[in-house]
């Protein structure tokens, strides 16, 4: 039988999760690997506001790549799981404040993070566009001067929209499930996101779909870790790398996102 539960304590934690970790009075943590065996569970941080990486299903249970990833790396390290539900802006504060283990929601990999956080190797990938009707000419980022960009607040796609689209307002949003509602409702109706949160979005307007306009950037996503948890993260890249190999994240990646992880990352 299966064995995860899920934690519900997620909260906002100031604008942004690095602006709020360089503020927090960090405790000390012991060998976190070794801290699971003892404790006989894992404490994943998943965004379940993400979809298709982390989302409910109709009976209100938490599905998505990440999440069956997280089985998966609960399954090969031999403990149970407990979902610890987090948003984008508090990924890191859960991570440094002990509420997780470690994270997987879409994390992406940035310089800025890495200040703060260690990271394992990359186990996904996923792009940052911008996103809107037929009828809306974007041919390059000038033309973005003056409209409402939606997107998620602290997210990748916030700061590299921030940066990319200097002219754009930007309308942002505390998760996806909150940005995709604002697309289909009519609140916003340009997005700089995924290409997964824009199936989404399409998949409750069919009849006004959203297309790429621009692709801003590409990015590997890993497992946030504390910086110092060197047997975590060891333990975590063996998985990572054993399931890359036999197509274990690829089939999880392929089933929920529609396409297979790049080529590179499966050799």
């Amino acid at each position: 039988m299966e064995r995860m539960t899920i934690n519900r304590r997620a909260f906002l934690v100031g604008a942004t999760g690095l602006a709020v970790a360089g503020s927090l009075a960090l405790p000390a943590f012991a060998d976190t690997l070794e801290e699971i065996k003892k404790r006989n569970k894992i404490l994943i941080a998943v965004d379940l506001g993400s979809p298709p990486f982390g989302m409910t299903d109709g009976n209100m249970q938490p599905t998505g790549s990440d999440v069956e990833s997280a089985k998966l790396f609960a399954a090969e390290l031999g403990v149970p799981l407990e979902i610890v539900q987090v948003t984008s802006p508090n990924r890191i504060p859960f991570l440094l404040t002990g509420k997780a283990d470690m994270v997987m929601a879409s994390f992406s990999v940035t310089d800025e993070r890495k200040k703060v956080i260690d990271f394992s190797d990359p186990y996904g990938v996923i792009q940052i566009v911008v996103a809107g009707p037929k009828n809306v000419a974007i041919r390059d980022i000038k033309d973005l001067v003056g409209k409402r960009l939606g997107t998620t607040r602290g997210s990748s796609n916030d700061k590299e929209a921030t940066t990319q689209a200097q002219g754009a307002e930007m309308v942002r949003f505390d998760d996806d499930a909150t940005l995709i509602t604002a697309l289909v409702s009519g609140q916003v109706n340009l997005m700089a996101s995924s290409p997964q949160v824009m199936q989404a979005v399409n998949a409750r307007r069919p009849n006004d779909p959203l297309e790429v306009k621009l692709v801003l950037k590409t990015n590997p996503y890993a497992v946030g870790l504390r910086k110092g948890d060197d047997a975590l993260r060891d333990a975590v890249n063996k998985v990572i790398a054993a399931n890359l190999k036999n197509g274990k994240l690829n089939e999880i990646y392929t089933r929920y996102n529609g396409t297979s992880l790049p080529e590179e990352m499966l050799k």
